[in-house]
C-alpha cells in the first residue's frame, strides 16, 4: 500500500468519525466570524472600546496629537452610533480647548485636532468651532515656512518633513476648505503633500521613510527601514485626503495612484495572523503584535474597497482578516491592547500597552468595516448629486424620491440626518464647485442604529401671543400676525407683513422667547427689534394695480406640514381682499430649511378670470442711510441703517422672473406676474450684523447674490436602485 493511499484512507476514516466534528467546528468558526463582522457586532465592539477609552482618558493636554487621532476615531463612531455621548464628548473636548489648535503654530501634530473641529462644525454649524483654526491657517498662508525638509535641520518640523505629519496636517486643511468653501486651504495641503512625498516616498518600494534620518539605515536582514505605524499614518492620511479632494480636482488622480500603489505593497506585507508588524520589511525582528498601525491599514484598505478604488476580491478579505485580529485584541472590558507606545523600542513593549491614538485608528477601521458589512447584507441604492455650477454650496438640501431608508455619505461612511417629506426625504450636504457626490441608501430596518438628530427648524402657531404664526431655523426667525391681534384693544393691528427676529445663536429660541415674553431685550441670543407695522416687512406681498398696492388682512387659517428637524413647512390662508375691484385670496406655503437665511414661499392665488395678477413682493424702507441693491437676476437687498447699539437688520427677496422694481407705500417692491391657480414662487431672507455671519453690507450682499445663483442653478439629483 502506498503512503499516498494510506493517507487518503486515514483521512476518510477521520471523516467518518472525529473528522465530522472538525468539519462542524470549522463551520461553526466560519459562522462565528461572519456573525462577529455583522453590522451590529462591529458597532457594539466599537462602542465597547470607545466607552473604555472615555472612562480612562489620557493624561495629556487635550489638543495633543494623540488625543487628536483618538478624537478622529470618536467622530467616525459618532457618525454611525445611535448614542449621542460620543459626539457630546467631542463637543465637550472642543469647549474645554476653546476650539484652539495646539501651541505650535506650524507643527502638523498640533493641527490634527482641527479635523474633529471641522467635522463637528459640519454636523452642528457653530462658527466658533472653526474660527481659531481658520485664523491660524490664514496666518500660515500669509507667512508660509519654506525651510528645508531635512529633519536634522532646526525648524524642519514647521514643514511636513516626517511621514506621520501626512495624517496629522493635510486632512485638517482639506476639511477646512470643505466646510468654508475657501480653496486656499486645500491647495496648500495638496502642494505641501507632494513636496513631502517627493522627499520621503521610495518609488521602488512604494513606502515612506519616516524622515531623512532613515534614508540610509537598514534592518537586521539588510532591508530598508519602513515603520509600520508610520506608513499607516500615510495610507490613512491618503484616505482622509481623498475624502475631500473633489473628483473633478486635477490633483485627485495622483492621490489615487499613490493610494493604490501603497495599498498593493501593504496588503502583501500582512502577516499570517492578520496584523502588520512594527517593521514592514523585517517583521521577524519585531515579533510583537501591533494594533495601532494595523488599525490604520484596516481603515485605509476597507475605505478603498468601499470606494471602489481597490478590488474587493483581493482587499476585502485582507481587511476582514485584519479586523478579526484587531477584535481579538479588545479585552472583555473594552481595552485595546498591543498598541506600540510612543517613542519607545518597538521590538520590546508590554503586550497590555494601550493608547488613545490606537483606539482612534481602531474606531476609524470599524466605521469602514461597518459599512462593508452593511453593503454585504444589502446592496444600497445610490443617490448621485451633481453641482454643475461654479458655486460653493454649503448645507444644500437634497430631495430624493425614496422612503424608509438611511442615508450614508459614500465618501466618509457617515450617516446623515434625514427628514421624511410627502415626496420622499431630504438630507443636506456641502458641494464644491462642479462637484458630484454619491450617497448610499440602506433600508432602515437593516441599519442597527441611527445617530440622534438635533432639531434645526421649527414652526408653530402661537395662540398665547394673539395668534402669531412663527417659524425659525438655526440662522433666523420670523413671524406673521394672526386673527386675534386685529381685534385686541391693545394692538388693533391689521398687517400681513413678515416680521424678523434677529438671532446670534444656532439654537432654536422662539418657544423660550415667547414664554419669557421679553424678546425685545437682547440677553445674548438676539432679539426682536424689526418693526413691521403695516409695511410688507421682510418679504410680505400685495397685488399691484395702477400704481397702488393692495394688501390682505392677517392670515385667517394655518396648516403645519412639517416641523423639523431639517425643514419647517406650513401653509397660511389669507381670505379674499379687494384689489382694484378684483377679489383675490391666497394660500401661501412657506418652507425654511436648516442652515439657510432664506425661506421659500409658494403662493397660489384665486381671483375671478384668467388675467395674470401683478404681485409686489416687498421690503420695508427705513429712515436713515441704508444700502439698497436691486439686481437684474431677480433679487433686491436692503441693509438697514444701524439702530443704535443693536446693529443693522438686513432683508432680501429673490423673485425669479421679476419684471421690475419700485418704491410704494414705504416699501421697496419687486414685481412679477402670477397666474391664478398656478404656483408663484419667491424667497425671503433676513440677517443681522451681530449674528456673526454678516459683519457688513458687502457680506450680506454676497450671500444674497450666491443664494439667487443657487436658486437659478438647482442641483441635479438621480437615484439608481
Amino acid at each position: 500500500m502506498t503512503k499516498r493511499l494510506l493517507t487518503l484512507m486515514t483521512g476518510l476514516a477521520l471523516a467518518g468519525a472525529g473528522g465530522l466534528q472538525l468539519a462542524h467546528a470549522a463551520a461553526a468558526s466560519a459562522v462565528h466570524e461572519s456573525t462577529a463582522q455583522a453590522p451590529a457586532a462591529v458597532l457594539a465592539l466599537m462602542e465597547r472600546a470607545a466607552d473604555w477609552q472615555l472612562a480612562h482618558p489620557a493624561a495629556r493636554r487635550g489638543e495633543d496629537w494623540t488625543d487628536g487621532v483618538g478624537d478622529a476615531g470618536f467622530m467616525a463612531l459618532a457618525g454611525i452610533s445611535g448614542n449621542a455621548r460620543y459626539r457630546d464628548a467631542m463637543v465637550a473636548m472642543g469647549e474645554k480647548n476653546q476650539w484652539k489648535l495646539g501651541a505650535r503654530p506650524y507643527h502638523a501634530d498640533d493641527h490634527v485636532i482641527g479635523q474633529t473641529y471641522a467635522e463637528l462644525y459640519q454636523m452642528l454649524r457653530d462658527p466658533k468651532m472653526i474660527a481659531p483654526m481658520r485664523a491660524q491657517f490664514d496666518a500660515i498662508l500669509a507667512e508660509p515656512y519654506e525651510g528645508p525638509l531635512d529633519i536634522k535641520v532646526p525648524g524642519a518640523q514647521r514643514r511636513w518633513s516626517w511621514c506621520d505629519a501626512l495624517f496629522m496636517g493635510p486632512p485638517a486643511w482639506a476639511r477646512l476648505s470643505h466646510v468654508t468653501g475657501d480653496p486656499r486651504y486645500l491647495e496648500f495641503a495638496i502642494r505641501r503633500w507632494w513636496q513631502a512625498s517627493d522627499y520621503l516616498y521610495d518609488k521602488d518600494e512604494h513606502l515612506y521613510f519616516r524622515d531623512s534620518r532613515y534614508f540610509d539605515k537598514r534592518e537586521a536582514n539588510g532591508n530598508k527601514v519602513f515603520w509600520g505605524r508610520g506608513n499607516g499614518w500615510v495610507l490613512g492620511g491618503l484616505a482622509r485626503m481623498l475624502q475631500y479632494v473633489p473628483a473633478n480636482h486635477p490633483a485627485r488622480a495622483r492621490f489615487v495612484e499613490q493610494f493604490q500603489q501603497m495599498a498593493e505593497r501593504i496588503v502583501g506585507l500582512q502577516q499570517a495572523d492578520g496584523l502588520w508588524r512594527s517593521s514592514l520589511l523585517d517583521p521577524d525582528s519585531y515579533p510583537n503584535q501591533e494594533t495601532s498601525g494595523t488599525g490604520l491599514y484596516t481603515y485605509a484598505l476597507a475605505w478603498g474597497v468601499n470606494q471602489g478604488l481597490l478590488p474587493k476580491a483581493k482587499y476585502g478579505p485582507a481587511a476582514k482578516r485584519a479586523w478579526q485580529a484587531l477584535r481579538a485584541n479588545v479585552l472583555d472590558d473594552g481595552k485595546l491592547i498591543h498598541v506600540q507606545p510612543i517613542g519607545q523600542d518597538p521590538k520590546h513593549f508590554d503586550p497590555q500597552s494601550t493608547d488613545i491614538f490606537g483606539v482612534g485608528a481602531f474606531l476609524m477601521a470599524g466605521s469602514e468595516l461597518y459599512r462593508m458589512a452593511l453593503e454585504d447584507g444589502a446592496r444600497p441604492a445610490v443617490v448621485t448629486v451633481a453641482n454643475a455650477s461654479a458655486l460653493y454650496r454649503p448645507e444644500e438640501t437634497v430631495e430624493a424620491p425614496v422612503a424608509s431608508v438611511v442615508v450614508m455619505d459614500a465618501l466618509d461612511s457617515r450617516l446623515l440626518p434625514v427628514q421624511a417629506t410627502a415626496k420622499g426625504l431630504i438630507f443636506q450636504a456641502d458641494f464644491a464647485p462642479g462637484e458630484t457626490r454619491r450617497y448610499l441608501l440602506f433600508p432602515a430596518a437593516r441599519v442597527p442604529a441611527q445617530p440622534p438628530v438635533a432639531a434645526r427648524a421649527h414652526a408653530r402657531f402661537v395662540p398665547e401671543r394673539m395668534d402669531d404664526f412663527a417659524w425659525e431655523n438655526d440662522r433666523i426667525a420670523h413671524r406673521v400676525y394672526g386673527p386675534a391681534i386685529m381685534t385686541d384693544p391693545r394692538e388693533m393691528l391689521v398687517s400681513s407683513g413678515v416680521d424678523v427676529w434677529s438671532k446670534r445663536t444656532r439654537a432654536l429660541v422662539q418657544d423660550a422667547w415667547y414664554k419669557g415674553a421679553e424678546y425685545h431685550i437682547d440677553k445674548g441670543e438676539g432679539l426682536d427689534f424689526y418693526h413691521v407695522g403695516k409695511t410688507r416687512g421682510c418679504g410680505g406681498l400685495g397685488i399691484v394695480d395702477g400704481g397702488t398696492l393692495y394688501t390682505s388682512r392677517n392670515f385667517a387659517g394655518y396648516n403645519i406640514l412639517a416641523d423639523g428637524p431639517l425643514r419647517a413647512e406650513f401653509e397660511l390662508r389669507f381670505d379674499a381682499w379687494d384689489a382694484a375691484g378684483r377679489k383675490v385670496a391666497e394660500v401661501r406655503r412657506i418652507s425654511l430649511d436648516a442652515g439657510s437665511n432664506f425661506s421659500r414661499v409658494e403662493s397660489r392665488f384665486t381671483a375671478p378670470g384668467k388675467a395674470p395678477l401683478t404681485v409686489g413682493v416687498g421690503i420695508a424702507q427705513r429712515e436713515g442711510q441704508g444700502q439698497y441693491v436691486e439686481d437684474k437676476a431677480g433679487w433686491m437687498s436692503y441693509w438697514e441703517p444701524a439702530l443704535g447699539d443693536k446693529g443693522s437688520n438686513a432683508c432680501a427677496v429673490i423673485v425669479p422672473g421679476a419684471t421690475g422694481y419700485a418704491s410704494n407705500g414705504g416699501n421697496y417692491l419687486a414685481a412679477a406676474k402670477a397666474v391664478p391657480g398656478k404656483p408663484f414662487v419667491y424667497y425671503l431672507g433676513a440677517g443681522w450684523s451681530k449674528s456673526g455671519d454678516f459683519p457688513d453690507a458687502q457680506a450680506w450682499g454676497d450671500y444674497v447674490s450666491a443664494a439667487a445663483a443657487r436658486v437659478a442653478a438647482p442641483l441635479k439629483v438621480s437615484v439608481k436602485h
